[in-house]
């Protein structure tokens, strides 16, 4: 896919020079981490909830309770907006008004669907856990049915994307004389220490699972 056409629905209306419709900016931004935020409306109430995705092609999945609103709103035929945002840096200017942040961000539209066939549950869950943490979807006790019945997995097609970035400093070398420093501070979210589970831990290290614990996102 070489990108998505700009339209009414995905077009950048403010910033639009830090816009892009390309798939591959698109893709990159979402495949650097795994928190969303799922935006639907339902009875004319907006609805914004925060959950882990992953992508496969131009499908985004995300998973959550069978008994959720969001779940059984979304398995009904109804579209969603799914954001992700990278905060990369604080933009420390000379005034307040050019004053900003550094991002990486992606709006994408679409109309999810639920995963119903076992199989193709398991292969999405098995990829969403090699994301997490390598390898670790075969070393955990098998779903029981009821757990199967108490999770819905969702899957959404990308219709329309945009994707906007902001780097580098502050725009306004124009007031260079004025006395305060100016300039950007980056922002880097990373995983830390793992800590173990009290009853019956086990080190990570036998598991081979510890640097999937410890990457930059």
């Amino acid at each position: 896919m070489d990108g998505f056409q700009k339209n009414d629905r995905n077009r950048a209306r403010r910033g639009h020079q830090r816009a892009a419709y390309d798939a591959d900016t698109v893709y990159r931004i979402l495949d650097s981490h795994f928190l969303c935020h799922v935006g639907f409306e339902i009875a004319g109430q907006p609805h914004v909830i925060p959950t882990s995705y992953w992508r496969e092609g131009n499908r985004l999945y995300w998973h959550g309770s069978s008994a959720s609103h969001m779940v059984r709103h979304l398995s009904g035929g109804n579209p969603a907006t799914v954001c992700v945002t990278h905060l990369d840096g604080l933009v420390l200017a000379r005034s307040a008004f050019n004053t900003s942040v550094n991002y990486r961000s992606v709006v994408c539209f679409g109309v999810p669907e639920l995963v119903t066939e076992e199989a193709e549950f398991d292969r999405q869950m098995e990829l969403f856990f090699d994301q997490l943490a390598p390898a670790r979807w075969h070393q955990l006790r098998p779903l029981t049915a009821q757990e199967r019945k108490a999770t819905g997995l969702l899957v959404m097609e990308i219709e329309d994307a945009s994707a906007k970035v902001r780097t580098g400093g502050p725009g306004d070398g124009d007031e260079a004389d004025w006395p305060v420093w100016a300039g950007h501070v980056d922002i880097h979210t990373v995983t830390g220490t793992s800590h173990d589970a009290p009853e019956g831990a086990r080190s990570p290290l036998s598991h081979g699972v510890l640097p999937a614990f410890h990457r930059e996102l």
